[in-house]
Formats: C-alpha cells, structure tokens, sequence
C-alpha cells in the first residue's frame, strides 16, 4: 500500500516536520516534505505543470493509495505551504483515497481550525476524510531529541491504528 505523508510546514526544524516524520515512520510511507521541496506559488497557469517539483509531486500523489496531511496552526488557520501543495493537485489525486489529518499547534490554544480547514479541502478534493483527527502540542515533543514524547506518540499511535482499519476496508 502507497501511503503519501505531506509535511504541510515551511520550517526545516519545525515540530509539524518532528510529526511527520514519525508518522511516515510507523506507516512506511513516503514523505513529501515541503520544506526542502522549492514549490512556487500555484497561479494556475499551464507551465508550471511542466516544472520538476510540481511533476514530482503529481506522479507522487497520483500513486498514493492514501494520505496524512500534517499542517502547523497560523493565525487560526492551516499553513499556507500545505494549501499551495494541495492547490498544485484536483480531485483526481485525491477521488476516495482516505486521508488522515494532524495539527501542530503553537500555544495553549489552537489546531482545531487547521484541521477544519483541511476537512473542508478535503471535501472539495473529493478525499475521504476519517473521522478520527489529532491536535499535538508543544508539550508534546522533544525538541532536542527531534522526537515525540512517550505520550504524543501514544496518542499518534491510537489515531494510526484507527486510519489502518480505513485502510484495510477502503483501499483495495
């Protein structure tokens, strides 16, 4: 099963890059990591279907059985890194395949409106958005370690478990 993980941050060490990297970890999925890819920003003109890394990235999600979309919170919203990867695809990348979503929240408060929003996207993207969703916050990680704590990756494990039995029943 081709399992795609987006990294939906910006930032080379960000938390939300810490998660997703875990995440890819425990499905054996590939990674598309945005803050090393060079993705200009979609204008929706023709040529930029021509250019390396938005090919990269079609072949890549046109392959994908399903997703995990991993998006830090900004401004009480998804990450506009992650909305212009999503913005470089359609429906037909997306057309059923389950997708699975996390937040990476910055404070007390927040990753609930990333995740709507990428629920909302999704929707528009024709995905089939599981129910199941998870926000981690900072106290969730070890930031010098680059790794989860004992309790988040718990937690991500739990959600993980509940996408597979999606994945078992939908992706053939």
């Amino acid at each position: 099963m081709n399992i795609v993980v987006i990294n939906g941050t910006p930032r080379k060490y960000g938390r939300t890059r810490i998660a997703a990297k875990h995440v890819a970890e425990r499905l054996n999925a590939h990674l598309v990591d945005l803050s090393t890819m060079n993705l200009p920003m979609f204008n929706g003109e023709k040529e930029q279907g021509d250019l390396a890394e938005v090919q990269l990235l079609q072949e890549t999600a046109m392959e994908a059985d399903a997703f995990v979309w991993l998006s830090p919170e900004y401004h009480s919203g998804m990450s506009g890194a992650l909305k212009n990867c999503l913005d470089f695809l359609g429906g037909d990348y997306f057309r059923h395949k389950p997708t699975l979503l996390f937040s990476v929240a910055g404070g007390g408060k927040g990753g609930i409106n990333s995740l709507n929003q990428m629920r909302i996207i999704g929707r528009g993207l024709y995905a089939n958005v599981i129910p199941n969703q998870l926000v981690l916050d900072p106290h969730c990680f070890f930031r010098e370690d680059d790794c989860l704590t004992e309790e988040a990756a718990e937690k991500v494990q739990f959600v993980l478990d509940e996408f597979k039995s999606y994945l078992d029943r939908f992706v053939k």
